[in-house]
């Protein structure tokens, strides 16, 4: 008795494990850097350790959560793409219900992490969870529910600023949000090239539907743009020559970018954005090292 039921919950555990793709940690990684940039630059070089231990669970956490309220919103469509379809919902390994069970448990893990900090980074953190919650259900009805995902992931930027410094972001500040709302179009169009035929099969919208054989110029006007918005954020709070240095290497990347995809093909595309994670840590790394 008591091994079968060990058994079934070690299944348990390995199914939520996928279903919460924690054996696919790029997810953490694109949410992750935008934070890291923005606690870096609030504290003007190494951020308080509490704060640094609460939004990093905390990525780990409302990412995870995130692609439970995911799985539970696509569980008619994902049966029907062959890179979905095996996922624990979609497969009937896990129910919706516990797909939101998942999520639940998860965010108010992620909530009482957030009690260990001040009143204005908690009222902040409603709004994150709306955020992630909504994500999910937006390509039923526009063709850019990435502009929601990057809004999800970019909102730990103002909440480390006011967790850091117990203030509002300054113009500096909002305007590294609203980058990392635009690098999500960019990397999440590259993903949804990958997944644009079956995403017209089954009706689904997103950015490179909208896009269309505009595609490629449009993520690298996005990207020109992107890096502007970083040379004035890198001005605003008087960055030096280490962080441009970063931004070059990003630059270059987002060229490396840009001929992955000059094809089109799915694999391909895939591939361009999971190079993200790679732009992310140079633009990161040059932060660092000027703050050092």
């Amino acid at each position: 008795m008591q091994t079968r039921l060990l058994d079934t919950l070690l299944d348990r555990a390995r199914e939520y494990a996928l279903l919460t793709r924690l054996h696919r940690p790029i997810g953490i990684l694109l949410l992750l850097w935008p934070m890291l940039w923005a606690l870096w630059i609030a504290a003007e070089g190494v951020p308080d350790l509490l704060v640094l231990f609460v939004f990093t669970a905390g990525v780990v956490l409302m990412r995870s959560a995130g692609c439970a309220i995911n799985d539970y919103a696509d569980r008619h469509f994902d049966p029907h793409v062959t890179r979905t379809r095996e996922r624990p919902v979609a497969a009937g390994r896990v129910s919706p219900r516990e797909a939101l069970g998942v999520f639940a448990v998860l965010s108010l893990i992620a909530f009482l992490l957030v009690l260990l900090l001040d009143r204005l980074t908690i009222l902040m953190s409603f709004v994150a969870v709306a955020l992630a919650a909504t994500y999910p259900f937006m390509k039923r009805f526009h063709y850019l529910p990435q502009v929601h995902l990057g809004a999800a992931f970019g909102w730990a930027i103002p909440m480390t600023f006011t967790a850091q410094t117990g203030a509002l972001p300054p113009p500096g500040g909002w305007l590294l949000f609203l980058l990392a709302v635009l690098w999500a179009v960019i990397y999440d169009t590259f993903y949804a090239m990958a997944d644009r035929e079956d995403d017209l099969r089954i009706g689904v919208k997103s950015s490179a539907i909208l896009f269309g054989e505009g595609d490629r110029l449009i993520v690298g006007v996005l990207q020109v743009l992107m890096l502007i918005g970083l040379v004035l954020v890198g001005r605003q709070f008087g960055l030096g020559i280490p962080y441009y240095l970063g931004l070059c290497a990003g630059a270059g990347l987002f060229v490396y970018q840009q001929y992955l995809v000059r094809h089109r093909e799915p694999a391909a595309c895939f591939r361009a954005f999971l190079n993200n994670h790679w732009f992310g840590t140079a633009v990161f790394a040059g932060i660092a090292l000027d703050l050092l």
